[in-house]
């Protein structure tokens, strides 16, 4: 009875506090107006009905994954059919020309093409990345390869390469739903072109069990990236073939479905339900073996993420399936600081985890696209610190020569003059030395001058593995 006499007196103690009503807060910081959180607002509505060809384009066709590829602008006669009106004439010739000479074969989602501002298209961001147009184009770098991650070179069997000592990259195919400018795999994606003689990878039997016996046989390997090429061209009875296979190999602890479709054409996850229900049962089925199956997509700018888009997420979120976003840093797409902090916000917004930017490959006919090592430096520095650690992406050099991704920050020499980074890979390739090098027109002239002069371009590149050595002994 003393007991509930206590508990009775406590009680009404607390009432008496709670009549009170809370002591006000105290707001360290100013509140934030709610309209000025930008990465919650995401393009909604027909904004495809803009192009001429589609303003009668209803939203459950415009949906259909379907009707999106067979509506992929392909040339320039088929751009022109699309936006009439809404592009210059100069501005198609400039596209026609830039077809022409560019690295990668052109193919552009209908989704996309409704995303470009067709007001402003030299500057917009989207049309940056996948329609090249020539008066923009920059001399390639006098030291660029076709494959400058040498990603042939560390292939045991056509396609599978092994660099890292517990991964493997698989590229199951070649094509995907759209082509970007900046791919490093150009020597390989899509088809001919009037500049690039492709390397073979098609999705052929034999060539899957070469490297899916190469994989088994190696029980070092516990990770695999399944890409192209791109996943979201792999028929749904392909990707059961392949996380099954990859399930039943003991060693394998992990894989990722690497695939930029759910960024140029998220629909397809929302009305191809075999392809999703497909990618479902491997990840469950994972799941039940204690193994970890993830999507890796490719968004590069905010302008990319629609309510489609969040629709997509949703939809793979209820599913259990995990995806993380690696994104390209480039020239007058995200390389200032408000796009790439907004980028990352939307990104988390949508539950796609921000996990690496790359600091432009090196890839012939890009070179308007590429920025500088110092660029990245100082636009990482700016967005670390505005969301969690876990939605932070890390900023790295995906190092010439196969030296692999390395933290931007971890070069061993940087010369800001000459535009000459060097990093070391000891876990990848031991004793190796590494050279990104910055684009040549954010160089000063005496040193553009330099670079075209093949004796001194020698000599910095010598000077900076000199220095670079010396500050690792």
């Amino acid at each position: 009875m003393a007991n509930e006499t206590v508990s009775a007196s406590a009680s009404s103690s607390l009432l008496n506090v709670v009549g009170q009503g809370p002591s006000p807060i105290v707001h360290l910081k100013p509140r934030v107006d709610e309209s000025t959180l930008t990465h919650r607002h995401l393009k909604d509505g027909p904004f495809w009905q803009q192009i001429p060809a589609w303003k009668d384009i209803d939203e459950a066709t415009f949906l259909s994954h379907l009707w999106q590829e067979k509506n992929a602008i392909t040339t320039p006669e088929k751009l022109v059919a699309a936006v009439r009106d809404l592009a210059s004439d100069d501005f198609i010739k400039d596209v026609e020309a830039g077809f022409a000479v560019a690295p990668m074969a052109v193919r552009i989602s209908p989704y996309l093409l409704g995303l470009i501002d067709w007001s402003s298209p030299y500057q917009d961001p989207i049309r940056r990345q996948f329609l090249p147009v020539k008066s923009q184009l920059e001399p390639d770098h006098p030291w660029l390869t076709l494959d400058s991650l040498h990603e042939q070179g560390d292939a045991p069997v056509p396609g599978l390469t092994h660099r890292y000592p517990d991964k493997a990259l698989f590229l199951a195919l070649d094509t995907c739903p759209v082509y970007c400018r900046f791919c490093t795999r150009s020597y390989a994606v899509g088809t001919d072109t009037d500049a690039v003689e492709k390397v073979s990878l098609k999705a052929t039997d034999e060539r899957w069990e070469q490297a899916l016996q190469y994989i088994s046989e190696r029980p070092e390997i516990e990770d695999v990236v399944v890409s192209g090429g791109d996943a979201y061209r792999l028929r749904a009875d392909q990707i059961r073939v392949i996380g099954e296979r990859l399930i039943a190999m003991k060693h394998i602890r992990r894989f990722r479905f690497a695939t930029k479709g759910i960024a140029v054409q998220p629909m397809k996850v929302l009305t191809d339900t075999a392809w999703t229900d497909a990618v479902t049962h491997v990840v469950d089925k994972a799941r039940k073996v204690h193994k970890e199956v993830v999507i890796h997509t490719h968004f590069n700018h905010p302008n990319e993420i629609t309510s489609i888009s969040q629709r997509a997420g949703n939809l793979l979120m209820e599913r259990g399936i995990t995806v993380r976003n690696q994104c390209v840093f480039q020239r007058g797409v995200n390389d200032d600081a408000e796009t790439m902090i907004t980028l990352v916000k939307k990104l988390g917004f949508i539950n796609v985890h921000p996990y690496y930017v790359y600091i432009h490959d090196l890839v012939r006919g890009t070179e308007d696209l590429r920025t500088s090592v110092a660029a990245g430096i100082q636009v990482e520095k700016r967005v670390r610190g505005t969301t969690a650690g876990f939605n932070t992406p890390m900023f790295v050099v995906d190092a010439p020569g196969g030296g692999g991704k390395r933290d931007m920050h971890s070069h061993e020499h940087y010369n800001r003059e000459t535009g000459i980074s060097v990093y070391t890979a000891p876990s990848v390739k031991k004793d190796q030395y590494f050279c990104y090098f910055d684009p040549i027109s954010s160089l000063s002239p005496a040193i553009q001058k330099d670079w075209a002069d093949e004796k001194k371009r020698a000599q910095m590149m010598d000077a900076a593995v000199d220095q670079a050595r010396s500050s690792t002994i």
